[in-house]
């Protein structure tokens, strides 16, 4: 396993071409923008390292028999499922942001069992293909960009009848020795701070829709790739002099870009599917499956720290002991618990695949997710009530050190006796971050869209959820005689 050094290095080596507000981006390792999404990755590696975290974050490999980083392994029972959602909980707790290896990780494990069964059924022979791949990404510990989402255009329109048919990723070209595709990938969280891009379909597919049908893996700078690297909310604080304070979380962060393949080329090593459009819905349902599930690790980490800054704010604010206070902090952990057991619930129902390795319960995961549709936007409210305005309005940390306005920012600015005005700014600042700023992006916004948006989960929760099981549990019960009904 690689060091966290030494994945920073590893970065430094790839040739990526990156575009930033209209600009190229010559080295992104070391852009201020970009470098606390790069910490966050970079602590997969670190804790990884430790003894005390070597149960959750590494696992023993059932391809090679080596130790490896979690984020690299396929699921081998439901005490894995369970340890993957425990490592992302403390990776949210240790970075308060998206450390970015979540769907590389989903990603391998929807496409190990797919391509199994497409094998089984269609005589084709890309799991033999996708197993020597993630042999390549365990042994060298790769960042791995799993990429799903199209852009879709019309989404009205299925992908093959749209007006511009690169709105969805597609096969331009099929050769004997490799695949040619064009198209985009859009909010690829951790795009950037990856060694590879693992590329799945986005929508289960027709006929019609074939040559839509694809999944591949290629370097992140391979001829062809560029990515434009998303913006976000008070992102230019990082560039400004002497705004520590006012980024909330200096360290770590997130981010998203929309990666472009423009005529891109694929060997077909690296190919693991290419027209089967008959098993495009199952991938995209296994990975959205366990990308739900993730939610429920990664969301309570961060929502830990929430918490802890909205119970500092109260110190700093004077009021940790009134009975309202307490009562929303109470609630908080209340909501926050309560996305964590349904995390851990949907790993322990998990069962095992035709391939052998395990899958979540569809429909909890489902559960999970709908829950971190919403429960973190109230938890991040509470967070704003008990902050107060002064979040919003207090003045910048250049003020704080200015020597004549700062005697009266730290005058004014304090708040109960005995706190420190500029350990109260640092703390409102975080809560700042974490709610409105670029690490809302990560918690907020992404808890209602990342791995399908509410409705996506609502469609499987209908599917999944075996009505017609519960209404004759019903009929039994009242001794329905369903003779006498028309």
């Amino acid at each position: 396993m690689m060091t966290s050094q030494e994945y920073i290095e590893s970065m430094r080596k790839l040739n990526l071409k990156v575009y930033f507000m209209g600009e190229r981006i010559e080295n992104p390792v070391d852009h201020p923008m970009i470098r606390p999404s790069l910490n966050s990755v970079a602590m997969t590696y670190e804790l990884a390292e430790k003894p005390e975290y070597q149960e959750v974050m590494t696992a023993i490999s059932n391809l090679t028999g080596k130790r490896i980083n979690r984020f690299c392994h396929l699921h081998q029972s439901t005490e894995d499922l369970k340890n993957k959602v425990k490592m992302q909980r403390l990776l949210g707790q240790k970075t308060a942001s998206c450390f970015q290896r979540c769907v590389g990780m989903d990603a391998f494990n929807a496409i190990y069992s797919t391509t199994y069964e497409m094998d089984q059924e269609l005589g084709t022979s890309y799991h033999a293909r996708f197993v020597e791949y993630l042999k390549y990404v365990q042994d060298n510990d790769l960042v791995v960009d799993g990429a799903m989402t199209d852009p879709k255009g019309d989404r009205g329109l299925s992908p093959s009848q749209q007006e511009d048919p690169d709105m969805y990723l597609h096969i331009v070209e099929v050769r004997e020795d490799g695949i040619v595709v064009r198209g985009a990938k859009a909010h690829q969280t951790g795009a950037v701070n990856s060694h590879e891009h693992l590329i799945m379909p986005t929508v289960a597919m027709k006929e019609g829709d074939k040559d839509y049908a694809v999944s591949f893996a290629v370097p992140g700078d391979t001829e062809g790739l560029f990515m434009i690297y998303g913006r976000q909310s008070c992102d230019t604080r990082k560039t400004e002099a002497g705004a520590e304070i006012d980024l909330g979380n200096p360290t770590f962060g997130g981010h998203e870009a929309l990666v472009v393949f423009d005529n891109v080329f694929v060997p077909n090593e690296r190919v693991f599917m290419c027209k089967e459009y008959q098993y495009a819905g199952m991938m995209v349902e296994r990975f959205a499956g366990y990308h739900r599930q993730s939610y429920g690790g990664c969301k309570v980490g961060v929502g830990d720290v929430l918490i802890g800054a909205a119970a500092l704010a109260a110190e700093y604010n004077g009021v940790p002991k009134v009975s309202h206070i307490k009562d929303k902090l109470i609630e908080m952990i209340h909501l926050n618990e309560t996305l964590y057991a349904c995390g851990i619930a949907c790993s322990s129902e998990g069962k095992p695949t035709a391939s052998g390795n395990y899958l979540i319960d569809l429909l909890l995961a489902n559960v999970c997710k709908q829950n971190v549709t919403r429960l973190p936007y109230e938890i991040a409210r509470l967070a704003e009530d008990i902050a107060g305005g002064l979040m919003v309005t207090m003045p910048s940390e250049q003020d704080l050190r200015d020597p004549e306005l700062g005697p009266v920012v730290k005058k004014y600015l304090k708040g109960a006796v005995g706190k420190d005005t500029t350990n109260r700014m640092r703390i409102l600042r975080l809560i700042e971050n974490m709610t409105l700023g670029t690490a809302a992006v990560g918690y907020r916004t992404e808890s209602m869209h990342g791995a399908g948006s509410p409705q996506a989960q609502r469609i499987m929760i209908s599917r999944q959820g075996n009505l017609e099981a519960k209404k004759q549990m019903a009929r039994e019960i009242a001794r329905i005689d369903t003779s006498l009904d028309k």
